[in-house]
């Protein structure tokens, strides 16, 4: 037998951009006994967890809970909303983006990619991985699309491997300045529960989200918010679906239920972090992160090293991409921290390998948490041999102090 013991003293620091660090909270709602998923009390958890996860989509409109990951989320959407060989346009901010719409070619679906337009000292060969979505350039592309042939726009709003938050309602004001009846599809897995997001304000037809970043679970729920247009949509796609069909699941949701086999338990402690996030008020659970994030950032900057976010504005809450010095490998890094310090660090993705790490300030953490992340990884920069203009720790202490 394999003996897997990752176990040593203290507490591990999990400080990737997700999955994300539980509260022990959730994990004991976690561990409940479980229940008939046919019977009232479990009607009535549904009926709860449905109505929490409009809230935190700020939307009226049907919220589809699935036991899948943000993958299976990706998937629902679009097979929901269009037909094979259907024409998509995707926006490429990052890994993400990139692996979306490798799965849309997959399925069949014929995607154009816009990426964007620009140049980078930094990373030539990515420049794109440190921008936002350039809504005007989705705005050119729908103007030239005079038989609509583009059915679907698929955005990403917190690009997890890169660190950068993208601007969904210049996206929808693209779309319509156009006069376009394409749908907006954004996948906002890793900025759900972290960043401030508005599926209704921002006239988007599918949010697309999952479990393990923002909402403090582990993975195992995705989550589809559908539009009416979306609706309306789905009743002459002929994307082969059954599992992910809308239909059955909202019908059935009016009870509480679900047509197949719910998390029961990932359910509970989905219903706690709905309870968190009512007690403490999304407004201040956003700010929080927004607090983080910059304490985080002010320890680079100390350090001398560039953020992967090459736009100030667009700075994710959610994690920071921290750029090593050209010939020194990221991952060794990372590799180096994890096995002195215990605190594991994102590894760069794709076009970014080896290049640069990720900061992960969301799920169960606080100010010691991120300072105590910061010592390890200052060490760790350290220990590989980067030098550094200043203390990012003590940087970050004034600023968390302040």
């Amino acid at each position: 037998m394999i003996k897997l013991d990752f176990h040593p003293t203290g507490r591990h620091f999990l400080q990737i951009p997700g999955p994300s660090p539980v509260p022990d909270r959730i994990l004991r709602a976690i561990s409940y006994p479980t229940i008939d998923h046919r019977g009232p009390e479990f009607g009535a958890l549904g009926l709860k967890v449905i109505a929490g996860m409009q809230k935190i989509f700020k939307t009226n409109d049907p919220v589809i809970i699935y036991p899948a990951s943000g993958t299976g989320a990706w998937e629902a959407a679009l097979v929901n909303t269009l037909s094979p060989g259907d024409h998509v346009l995707m926006f490429e901010t990052g890994h993400f983006a990139a692996l979306w719409n490798k799965l849309a070619t997959r399925m069949g679906l014929k995607t154009e990619i816009v990426s964007y337009q620009g140049n980078d000292s930094v990373l030539p060969n990515a420049a794109g991985w440190r921008q936002g979505i350039q809504a005007n350039l989705i705005l050119e592309r729908l103007k030239q699309d005079t038989t609509h042939s583009i059915k679907a726009v698929c955005v990403v709003h917190n690009e997890t491997s890169t660190g950068v938050t993208s601007d969904i309602a210049a996206v929808r004001q693209a779309i319509d300045t156009a006069q376009h009846p394409a749908l907006l599809l954004v996948d906002t897995i890793s900025g759900l529960g972290s960043a401030d997001y508005r599926h209704d304000e921002w006239g988007v037809d599918v949010s697309i989200s999952g479990s393990q970043k923002g909402l403090m679970l582990p993975p195992g729920i995705s989550f589809n918010a559908v539009s009416p247009k979306a609706i309306e949509a789905s009743k002459t796609a002929k994307m082969p679906r059954a599992f992910w069909a809308w239909d059955e699941i909202i019908e059935m949701n009016k009870g509480g239920y679900w047509p197949s086999t719910s998390s029961t338990n990932l359910l509970y402690g989905l219903s706690e972090a709905l309870d968190m996030f009512e007690e403490e008020g999304m407004d201040n659970v956003f700010a929080r992160h927004q607090r983080w994030a910059a304490g985080v950032r002010a320890a680079v900057n100390a350090w001398g090293l560039p953020i992967q976010c090459a736009d100030q504005s667009l700075y994710s809450p959610i994690l920071t991409g921290v750029i090593t010095p050209e010939g020194v490998d990221a991952d060794e890094i990372r590799k180096l921290i994890q096995k002195r310090f215990d605190l594991s660090l994102g590894t760069g993705l794709g076009k970014l390998k080896g290049r640069m790490f990720r900061i992960g300030h969301l799920g169960d953490s606080n100010d010691l948490t991120l300072l105590a992340t910061l010592a390890g990884v200052e060490m760790g920069l350290k220990l590989s041999g980067v030098k550094l203009a200043g203390s990012g720790v003590l940087s970050a202490m004034d600023y968390f102090s302040a």
